[in-house]
């Protein structure tokens, strides 16, 4: 009976510690979450996969120069459930983003919210989107 119950404390131990990576894997760390940033460009591409979908947005700055942002989102599965699909954003539509900053300051953010500017009421223009 000690060796069973030994055994069962060493295999829930073991769970525990392999749980670890995971939970460090979902954390927001390196974005800014204190505060919302709101970004205009156009889509380059979506990508909706797990565990984490990516918006890429082409954002021109102040003196016209264009840089790649990378959005990232949640999984693939919770923007469906949102009503967000691949033909909800199409390459070179026009966007505005809320979201969170990376805290090194490079282009990157963490999604909060977007907002097709296309002009196709049909695919939700004008509407903001949580992501």
């Amino acid at each position: 009976m000690a060796f069973k119950c030994s055994s069962l404390v060493a295999i829930a131990v073991c769970a525990v510690f392999l749980a670890f990576p995971v939970l460090a894997h979902h954390s927001h760390g390196n974005y800014d979450i204190a505060k919302w940033t709101t970004i205009e460009g156009t889509v380059k591409e979506l990508h909706l996969v797990n565990p984490h979908s990516f918006l890429y947005v082409e954002v021109k700055d102040d003196k016209g120069q264009t840089s790649t942002w990378s959005m990232e989102a949640v999984g693939v599965i919770a923007l469906k459930n949102k009503g967000i699909t691949r033909e909800t954003y199409k390459q070179g539509d026009p966007v505005k983003v809320r979201c969170h900053l990376l805290k090194d300051g490079g282009n990157g953010c963490l999604l909060g919210f977007v907002t097709p500017l296309h002009g196709d009421q049909a695919r939700g223009h004008g509407v903001e989107l949580q992501w």
